[in-house]
């Protein structure tokens, strides 16, 4: 099927991006990656009557160390994170994450803002930002706000950015050597949604505690979750299996899995379980320094 008709711009800088948006408001769409845009405009789950294409914008390109995190351009994609060693020795979490997502094609077109910014439950990425505690940078002609993620995600397919606003970068808290994560993902095959996503992360305290600890679920709920009652739960205690069993449970409980061609839901949850215990084991290794 054909998409709508719809009016093209390819701004040069973000200012001219910006300039667009705001003369089209709601009916505008910001053009990246396209590997979620351009599917549902074919199947007409998607209508904008402006697309602004924002690929001329190199600006937009980038990962970097900034102020004690790691800053995501816009226009990054799935396939610079793979690549990245500013990734691999700052984020284990996101690290871990990025080889999952999709397959090559999609990882060598598709951009992490734009996965991040469409918020679909059984994408990976805001998993794994959850897990962090990122923040999202949104730019728009009236300036720029730094949004939580957990304030970002709002429902399905469905985020906090206001009309005129853009996401020009992610902010991902860096690890510091008492720090580790992991990503988790049952897919059927190489490039499938997941059936279920884990993505866990850690920080001990000088005594070995935890000092913080990061939860989300992919693919098992109307967003992705963020299971609070199992990191709070976790805070000040002594990592463990033990520790690690009761928050599988906690995550078994709150998710909300549905019976599909994937699996059933009692299948999933239990996949939720052992998947909880095993990234959180994972990630304790690499915050002893033992991965």
């Amino acid at each position: 099927m054909y998409p709508p008709a719809f009016e093209y711009a390819a701004p040069e800088s973000v200012e001219e991006a910006l300039d667009r948006l705001a003369e089209v408001g709601d009916e505008g769409r910001i053009l990246a990656g396209g590997q979620s845009l351009i599917p549902m405009m074919k199947l007409r789950l998607a209508a904008p009557a402006h697309l602004i294409d924002i690929n001329e914008i190199a600006e937009l390109a980038y990962i970097r160390e900034v102020n004690g995190h790691l800053a995501i351009g816009a226009l990054t994609r799935h396939a610079d994170v793979v690549r990245s060693e500013v990734v691999a020795g700052g984020c284990a979490t996101m690290a871990s994450a990025a080889p999952w997502v999709a397959d090559p094609l999609v990882r060598n077109r598709g951009t992490v803002c734009g996965s991040v910014a469409h918020c679909d439950p059984e994408g990976d990425w805001n998993s794994v930002m959850l897990a962090v505690g990122a923040e999202v940078v949104a730019r728009s002609k009236q300036g720029e706000r730094v949004i939580p993620i957990s304030e970002f995600v709002v429902d399905f397919f469905t985020n906090s950015l206001r009309p005129g606003e853009m996401v020009t970068e992610l902010r991902v808290p860096r690890d510091d050597d008492r720090s580790g994560g992991a990503y988790l993902k049952l897919e059927r095959k190489i490039g499938d949604y997941a059936t279920v996503g884990v993505a866990a992360h850690l920080r001990l305290d000088e005594q070995g505690r935890i000092a913080r600890a990061g939860l989300a679920l992919t693919s098992v709920g109307p967003i992705n979750l963020k299971v609070t009652e199992a990191e709070e739960m976790m805070v000040g205690q002594e990592p463990g299996d033990e520790l690690f069993a009761e928050a599988a449970q906690i995550a078994a409980r709150t998710c909300e899995p549905t019976s599909d061609v994937r699996g059933p839901a009692e299948y999933k949850r239990s996949v939720v379980a052992a998947y909880t215990r095993r990234a959180f084991g994972r990630a304790l290794a690499g915050a002893r320094g033992e991965t």
